[in-house]
């Protein structure tokens, strides 16, 4: 796939396991993982089992071109691979992020939604350059973020700031390169993009699912349920008893779940008892 900004990456398809089906889950992963991780390739297994899955690696992961912007520009990747499932024939296209892929899917379905309005006021995604035709073929119809964060620049927890220096130190960088094959971008937002918890009250009418664990040691439960609030009553939200963080925290019986939620199968509602 080629995104509108000239970045090429890398991408799976697999065919709903229960034959073709109407709804194609697109699935964003977090900070240094890629296509090929064994946790997203689990992960999409699940998935295939109700849909048709796309998986990808965002810019800068993997054997993707660019460099990551660490959720900025990572909206590009995300609708590239929203269009490539419609372009496969998928009548219902829906996105699935994790942790960093979070953030994206969020900020994708605010700014290529209806209500959707970019960080420098235009409508849609328009500080990328993307027009109307690009926005309906990129737009989900629904959207389910796990383990996301709510706000930018968080550094409340130990993991997040061994992030932080991953992301702002040369050193940090180096380690991103030849430690996890992620190549991180070496300067600061500007504009600095709408965050998380902004993004939220566009969302609206897109269906909005917000999954998270009470041990996530990366973003505290204040963070979902910041997220939560901003929808104004429209986001479900499910806080998972004993989970921790992103794909390799969420187990097949979550994941299905999930599914079921996406597809609007029956069993798609509820968090697990005690949460």
């Amino acid at each position: 796939m080629r995104t509108p900004d000239g970045v090429l990456l890398e991408a799976r398809y697999d065919p709903c396991a229960a034959g073709p089906a109407d709804t194609a889950v697109v699935v964003a992963h977090g900070f240094t993982g890629s296509v090929d991780r064994p946790a997203l390739r689990r992960a999409a297994a699940v998935l295939a089992r109700h849909a048709a899955v796309v998986t990808f690696s965002f810019r800068g992961h993997g054997r993707s071109g660019g460099r990551s912007t660490v959720g900025d520009r990572e909206v590009l990747d995300l609708a590239t691979a929203v269009a490539w499932a419609r372009e496969r024939g998928h009548a219902r296209v829906v996105t699935l992020g994790f942790s960093m892929g979070g953030s994206v899917v969020l900020r994708h379905a605010a700014l290529y939604g209806e209500r959707g309005i970019d960080p420098n006021g235009e409508s849609g995604a328009g500080t990328y350059g993307v027009g109307r035709a690009g926005r309906a073929a990129g737009r989900t119809d629904a959207v389910a973020a796990v383990s996301a964060p709510a706000r930018w620049y968080y550094r409340g927890t130990a993991p997040m700031r061994r992030v932080h220096w991953l992301i702002t130190r040369p050193a940090g960088r180096l380690v991103g390169r030849y430690g996890f094959r992620t190549r991180i971008h070496d300067r600061d937002w500007d504009p600095v993009p709408l965050s998380p918890v902004e993004a939220v009250p566009l969302i609206a009418p897109t269906p909005l699912l917000v999954v998270h664990g009470d041990r996530d040691p990366y973003f505290p439960v204040d963070h979902p349920r910041a997220l939560a609030a901003a929808s104004g009553g429209h986001a479900e939200l499910w806080l998972e008893r004993g989970m921790g963080h992103a794909e390799n925290a969420v187990g097949e019986e979550l994941l299905t779940r999930i599914a079921r939620w996406l597809t609007g199968a029956p069993g798609g509602t509820g968090a697990a008892p005690g949460a």
